[in-house]
C-alpha cells in the first residue's frame, strides 16, 4: 500500500536564483502525479527533494514534505539514507551515468535489498529475474551476468527501474523513465510500470516532458513553469480544457503540424556512401568477423543537405552505425566513402578536415559532457581546434552557438552538472555546430528535451540545413519525429537493413511489417491508448 505525500510551501533555490517557488501539492495513496513542463521548469529538481535530496549548488530553503508519516526535510542523514532506496525509489533519467561498470548489472540491481535488510541475496536475484521478465529485458535468466556496457541504452534503462523496484518502495519517482526507449519497448514499460504501481497501490511521481506518456500513466498533473506551479487538475481535465494558457501551449506543442523541410530527390551532390557495411564486438575470428556482429551488409547513399532518418528498436544497430560512420568503430568489412574519398575506418587515421566535416551528437548528454569543465570550456575546444580562434572572437562564436541552441549566455560559466538534462543535450548539439560541420549524425538528438525545446531544435536543424546546406544522419526511435524532418527512413533490425521509405510513400503503403508496428507503437494524446493497444495485442506465449 503507497503512502500519502503532502507537500506544502517548497521553495528551492540555487544561489539567489529560485528554482521551485513555494509549491503546494498532494497525492493520495496509490495515485500517480505527473510533473509536466519545459526543461529547467523544476521538475526534476522538485522530485528529488521528496527525498530530502538537492543538487550540489542547490538548497531547499523552506517548506515541508510529509510521505506518510515521515517529516522528510528534518530527517537526520542516518534517516534519509533509510528512507532512500527503501520507502522512496528513484528511477532517473541517464541509467548510463547511473551504474558502475567494474560490477554486474546483478550485483547493482539487489544493492539495495542488501543496504535495506530486506531480503536475502537467493531472494533478492529470484525477485530480480521476475522484475527482469516483467519489464521485458531479454534473456531475463542471464541478464545479470552482464555488465553496463554490455547492454543497449534502452535496456540499461529498464535495469534501472528494477533496481529501484526491488524493495517494493511506497512511493516510486520516475524521472524521465522511457526516454531512452524505442516505442515498441517503450509500451511494454509502461505496461510493467502500470502494473506495479496498480497491483501494489504504490504512489508514484511521474517527471516526463511527454505528455502522450503521461496520459497513460497519470490520474492528475501539475504543470510546472519557471518553479511555479501553473495549473494542478485530473489528467482528463488537462487533455480536454486546460485552466492555463501555458498549459494549451504544452499541448499543442505535442501535437505539432508536420514540417515540410526541403526535399532532397538525390539529384545534388553525393556526400555519403555506405558500402556493404559490417562491424560488431569482440575478438575478430577466423573469418574476420568479430564474436558480435551488430550490423550486417547495411548500403545507402546520402546527399548534400538531406536528412536521413534511421529508425528501429534498441539494440537493432542504429548507434552502432552512427559509431562506425565517426570513426568511432572498426567495420569489418565495407566502405565508407564521404565526399569521393574512402573514410579510414579508426579516427585516428582520419584527415582534420574530415573529423570536422562529421560530428556525432551523442544520446547521452550525461555522459557525453566533461563534469569538471564549465560550459565555455567545453565548446571553446572544437573553436579553437577547428578554427583556431581565440580572444574576443572565440567569446563571441560561444556567445553565437548558445543563441542558436536557445541557452542563456549565462550558461557558460557553469558546470554540466549545473543544468537540466534538456540543457545538457543543447550543449551537446552546439558543440558539434562549433565546427561547421558537412554531415551530422545525431543519435537521439531531441529523445531528452520537453516538447517545447525539442521542437525548437527541430526547428533549428531544419534552419541550419536550409541556410548551410547541412545533412542529417538522424538516429530515433520516434518516428513521428523522423517523418516530420527526414527526406527518408531507413528501418533497421537485428543490425540489418529491412526498408528504406521515401517522404513521398511515408503515408501510402503497403510497407514493410516492422514499419507498420512501429507506426501502431508510437503513444497517442489522449486516455486510454494504452488500454486499446493492451485489448489488440496477440496473447503472449
Amino acid at each position: 500500500m503507497g503512502a500519502s505525500v503532502l507537500v506544502n510551501g517548497l521553495h528551492i533555490t540555487a544561489g539567489e536564483q529560485i528554482l521551485v517557488d513555494h509549491l503546494s501539492f498532494a497525492i493520495e495513496p496509490g495515485e500517480v502525479l505527473a510533473l509536466i513542463g519545459e526543461s529547467g521548469s523544476g521538475k526534476t529538481t522538485t522530485a528529488l527533494a521528496l527525498m530530502g535530496y538537492a543538487r550540489r549548488g542547490c538548497r531547499i530553503a523552506s517548506g515541508s514534505v510529509r510521505i506518510g508519516d515521515i517529516d522528510v526535510l528534518n530527517l537526520s542523514p542516518a534517516g534519509q539514507r533509510a528512507l532512500r532506496g527503501r520507502t522512496v525509489s528513484y528511477i532517473a533519467q541517464s541509467a548510463a551515468a547511473s551504474f558502475d561498470p567494474s560490477r554486474t548489472i546483478m550485483d547493482q540491481v539487489v544493492e539495495p535489498t542488501r543496504i535495506h535488510g530486506t531480503m536475502t541475496r537467493a531472494e533478492a536475484e529470484a525477485t530480480a529475474v521476475q522484475l527482469f521478465h516483467e519489464l521485458a529485458l531479454p534473456d531475463p535468466e542471464t541478464i545479470g551476468q552482464r555488465y553496463p556496457h554490455q547492454v543497449s541504452g534502452g535496456q540499461l534503462q529498464r535495469l534501472m527501474a528494477a533496481m529501484a523496484l526491488i524493495t517494493d518502495p511506497d512511493l516510486v519517482i520516475l524521472d524521465e523513465p522511457t526516454t531512452a526507449l524505442d516505442v515498441t519497448t517503450q509500451i511494454e514499460v509502461l505496461r510493467a510500470f502500470r502494473r506495479v504501481v496498480r497491483e501494489r497501490r504504490a504512489t508514484a511521481v511521474y517527471v516526463s516532458h511527454d505528455l502522450a506518456v503521461v496520459a497513460q500513466m497519470a490520474d492528475h498533473i501539475l504543470v510546472l513553469r519557471g518553479g511555479q506551479m501553473q495549473e494542478l487538475n485530473p489528467t482528463a481535465h488537462i487533455l480536454a480544457a486546460p485552466d492555463h494558457d501555458y498549459t494549451r501551449s504544452l499541448l499543442a506543442a505535442a501535437s505539432p503540424a508536420p514540417r515540410a523541410p526541403e526535399h532532397c530527390h538525390g539529384g545534388g551532390e553525393l556526400l555519403l556512401e555506405v558500402r556493404e557495411l559490417s562491424a560488431g564486438y569482440g575478438p575478430v575470428g577466423a573469418k574476420g568477423q568479430p564474436a558480435a556482429l551488430i550490423l550486417q551488409d547495411i548500403n545507402f547513399k546520402l546527399y548534400r543537405g538531406q536528412s536521413i532518418g534511421v529508425i528501429g528498436e534498441s539494440g537493432s544497430g542504429k548507434t552502432t552505425l552512427a559509431r562506425v560512420i565517426a570513426g568511432l568503430i572498426a567495420p569489418c568489412q565495407g566502405a565508407i566513402v564521404f565526399k569521393d574519398r574512402t573514410l579510414k575506418h579508426d579516427l585516428d587515421s582520419r584527415r582534420k578536415e574530415e573529423l570536422q566535416q562529421i560530428q556525432i551528437v551523442f544520446q547521452m548528454a550525461d555522459t557525453a559532457l566533461n563534469p569538471s569543465h564549465t560550459i565555455e570550456r567545453i565548446l571553446a575546444r572544437p573553436l579553437q581546434f577547428y578554427k583556431g580562434l581565440r580572444g574576443e572572437a572565440l567569446q563571441r562564436r560561444i556567445r553565437e552557438l548558445l543563441d542558436l541552441v536557445r541557452l542563456p549566455h549565462s550558461v557558460a560559466r557553469r558546470l554540466p552538472g549545473g543544468l537540466s538534462g534538456g540543457q545538457k543535450q543543447r550543449v551537446n548539439l552546439a558543440r558539434a555546430l562549433a565546427a561547421d560541420p558537412d554531415l551530422i549524425l545525431c543519435d537521439e538528438v531531441t529523445s531528452a528535451l520537453d516538447t517545447v525545446v525539442g521542437a525548437a531544435v527541430l526547428d533549428l536543424m531544419a534552419q541550419l540545413r536550409r541556410e548551410l546546406g547541412v545533412s542529417y544522419l538522424f538516429i530515433s526511435h520516434d518516428l513521428h519525429t523522423v517523418r516530420s524532418v527526414c527526406d527518408e527512413i531507413i528501418v533497421m533490425q537485428y543490425g540489418r537493413k529491412l526498408a528504406q521509405v521515401a517522404r513521398a510513400d511515408f503515408e501510402r503503403g503497403p510497407h514493410h511489417p516492422y514499419y507498420e508496428l512501429l507506426a501502431r507503437s508510437v503513444p497517442e494524446l489522449r486516455q486510454g491508448w494504452l488500454d486499446e493497444m493492451d485489448r489488440t495485442a496477440a496473447p503472449s506465449t
